[in-house]
């Protein structure tokens, strides 16, 4: 899942998102769905990506 604010500007009828929120009411979304964010280490890991300094 990938949230910003060029794709949505409000988070709901009438309430402006900013980043932050966008992003906790996605992580509840997913938590919802009976999933977990990763983080970012663990999604490196599944793309199999390196980390940078």
């Amino acid at each position: 899942m990938r949230v910003g604010l060029e794709d949505n500007l409000y988070l709901e009828r009438g309430v402006f998102a900013g980043n932050a929120r966008l992003v906790e009411k996605a992580v509840k979304i997913i938590a919802l769905m009976g999933a977990r964010v990763l983080t970012p280490a663990e999604a490196r890991g599944k793309l199999g990506l390196e980390a940078r300094d």
